[in-house]
């Protein structure tokens, strides 16, 4: 939990008029006893002129409720057309996409980053169900139309601490060990409400439209200070430091509100999606053990997250008197669970360790934990090029489990698992039967089709493959991975010009605009393509150098 320790100690005091307080301040702070000094009367009747002249200053650099500057006089028997969300003012839903995106494009060039498309389906799985959720209430922002429009993309991270964090543009980020220390699926659903609800709230671009606020009301009490010292150079000195003083308190209020709404939004939408209710407070509970900083010790006013106990109690509050039943942990959790834990681990000696800890967990384990944990070691045994043992570990996962009477297992985690065991053998065409038939049973996951695809290039599919990955290239057009692997088809292939083609569309949505240029130069020199391919190369290099020089120009522009 991020804390700011405020330099400003008596914003603890009661409220009273601003530039009274604000000397309060300077005499709390400067006393040798920690005693205020009484103000004299000169003093006060300066304060309260100075208090006049700063909020006329900050009112009229405030952002109205219709997003509009102060500047004009409305006649009363006017109307005003409907604006949309007054935070576009600060930040529109395109630029905050488009912000979004220059982060990603940071984000997934970071070994941290997790591409693992196993994790990223079921992380979006739990997602969009959320989503789905959030729609059917009606919640604010989940509509994706109007000033809201916003898409959604959750992806792992590879951190072992307890996070989760939003991003601009709809992109949520989820710490390895969150999932590693989520107990059940609905306490992981609770943290991704509380994201979304972020999102859909437009937290990021209001925190702006604040910040802003924050802006005027410290540069209005420096400005404003100087006029001050004429009267009362204790209420210039006050007014300086305590303007500053009000716009951090003014930030950090905003925060707690932010977290605070955004922890009942994700309530509703999860209890609305099916899951458990509990799971809410329950992670609020593991994250107070997990953390180190006592929260006694911490006044609330100078955090920017409300007070966990807070937390619990207000989720407590709101699960009184529901009625729900405890849901059994799924399976697919279980396996998502430990391949996280798995996966956060870069060395062999780490996946080792690992190993080995669900080894020995397993004598104490609970059913439903007997099946994930056998393939948590299977995966470690796989990532350290043990398959004979992999092989064994995931058979025990299968009996856990508990295998379904068809040619696929009922879990995509297995399923998958046990592909890449036939590749890693090289037992190519059960492979290749295998993914077939687990990508026609689970037609809307990514993972499945990766596979798929990863098999049949293993398999010298080439033919098959182009075809299957140049259809999703158009139909999942947001993923880089098609036209990365389809420029390995390409090249097995020996089709030069239509390789780079490929690997320039794979730079292009990775936002890699110069390497993507320099892919179709190299492919316009290849040698192997005819008057109509070399055509379709110079106009798409024509586009993307356009583009490449538009994201310079916009580049000023976006914030840093």
């Amino acid at each position: 939990m991020r804390v700011f320790r405020s330099p400003f100690p008596a914003l603890s005091m009661p409220r009273r008029p601003l530039a009274a307080a604000l000397l309060m301040v300077l005499c709390t702070t400067s006393h040798a006893q920690g005693a205020p000094l009484p103000m004299s009367e000169d003093a006060a009747r300066a304060a309260d002129r100075v208090q006049g002249n700063l909020e006329r200053s900050v009112r009229a650099g405030q952002v109205s409720e219709f997003g509009l500057r102060n500047s004009t006089v409305i006649e009363p028997g006017n109307q005003l057309p409907d604006l949309g969300d007054p935070s576009t003012a600060s930040l529109s839903p395109d630029m905050e996409r488009r912000l979004g995106d220059r982060i990603m494009r940071q984000i997934r060039r970071d070994p941290a980053y997790m591409s693992d498309p196993l994790l990223t389906d079921y992380l979006n799985e739990i997602g969009y169900r959320l989503i789905e959720a959030a729609r059917k209430q009606h919640v604010a922002g989940s509509g994706g139309g109007g000033s809201f429009a916003s898409g959604f993309e959750i992806f792992g991270v590879r951190d072992r601490s307890i996070n989760a964090f939003a991003l601009p543009g709809g992109y949520i980020g989820v710490h390895s060990g969150l999932l590693t220390a989520a107990d059940t699926e609905s306490e992981l659903a609770a943290v991704l409400g509380h994201e979304i609800g972020h999102v859909t709230q437009r937290h990021i671009a209001r925190g702006i439209g604040k910040s802003e606020q924050s802006m005027w009301i410290a540069l209005g009490s420096l400005l404003l200070a100087g006029l001050a010292a004429s009267a009362s150079p204790d209420a210039a000195q006050a007014l300086a430091l305590g303007g500053q003083a009000a716009a951090v308190q003014n930030q950090l209020s905003f925060s707690r509100d932010a977290e605070r709404e955004a922890d009942r939004v994700g309530f509703q939408i999860m209890l609305a999606a099916g899951f458990d209710p509990q799971g809410t407070a329950d992670f609020f509970r593991r994250m107070q053990r997990a953390t180190s900083i006592s929260e006694s010790s911490v006044p609330s006013y100078v955090r920017t997250h409300p007070v966990t106990t807070e937390r619990i109690a207000d989720m407590e509050n709101r699960i009184r008197g529901l009625n729900y039943r405890r849901q059994p942990t799924p399976s697919e959790f279980m396996f998502a669970k430990a391949r996280a834990r798995v996966l956060q681990e870069t060395a062999p000696n780490g996946q080792a360790s690992v190993r080995d800890s669900m080894r020995t967990a397993l004598q104490g384990a609970r059913p439903e934990q007997v099946a994930g944990l056998w393939y948590g070691i299977a995966v470690a045994e796989q990532q350290l090029g043990r398959y004979d043992a992999a092989e064994a570990a995931l058979q025990e996962a299968r009996r856990a489990y508990g295998n379904l009477p068809a040619q696929t297992s009922g879990s995509l985690s297995l399923d998958l698992l046990a592909i890449e065991l036939m590749r890693a053998r090289g037992r190519m065409d059960e492979a290749l039967t295998q993914s077939a038939a687990v990508v026609k049973v689970y037609p809307l996951s990514r993972a499945a089709a990766v596979t798929y695809g990863e098999t049949l290039l293993g398999a010298q599919r080439l033919d098959r493959a182009v075809t299957f990955l140049r259809g999703k290239t158009r139909d999942d057009r947001s993923q880089a991975i098609w036209w990365n692997l389809l420029a390995r088809a390409y090249a097995a292939q020996g089709k030069r010009v239509q390789q780079h083609q490929a690997l320039a569309e794979r730079y292009a949505l990775e936002g890699s605009l110069n390497e993507a240029v320099q892919q179709l130069r190299i492919a316009r020199q290849a040698g192997d393509g005819d008057f109509y391919l070399l055509s379709e190369v110079d106009a798409r290099l024509t586009q993307l150098e356009r583009q490449f020089r538009e994201e310079q120009r916009d580049n000023k522009a976006l914030p840093n």
